[in-house]
């Protein structure tokens, strides 16, 4: 899937978080800054990691503003920017579940 635009999705209030999807040249760029990166650190990238590679996402720049988000939250925040971000991009919803 590829980034075309810009986008946002998320807040930053507690047990939330703000993600934001850009463009980029070439490769995958993840910036991930979390109040709880000392204790959940590991599995946060786990989420994003695995959430990027089943949409099929090799190119861009994440960046995200982690409040204490669960699993669940990460993951449907990144689907939403990744969805506002690439309009047009055809998905497999049977992966995602």
């Amino acid at each position: 899937m590829k980034i075309v635009r810009e986008a946002l999705a998320g807040t930053l209030e507690s047990s939330d978080l703000m993600v934001k999807i850009a463009p980029a040249g070439d490769g995958l760029e993840v910036v991930i800054h979390s109040e709880v990166i000392k204790q959940f650190g590991d599995q946060i990238r786990q989420v994003v990691h695995s959430t990027l590679r089943d949409m099929q996402v090799h190119q861009g720049l994440i960046i995200i503003e982690d409040k204490g988000a669960l699993d669940c939250v990460i993951r449907a925040r990144l689907q939403s920017a990744i969805l506002r971000a690439a309009p047009d991009a055809e998905i497999d919803w049977g992966k995602l579940l």
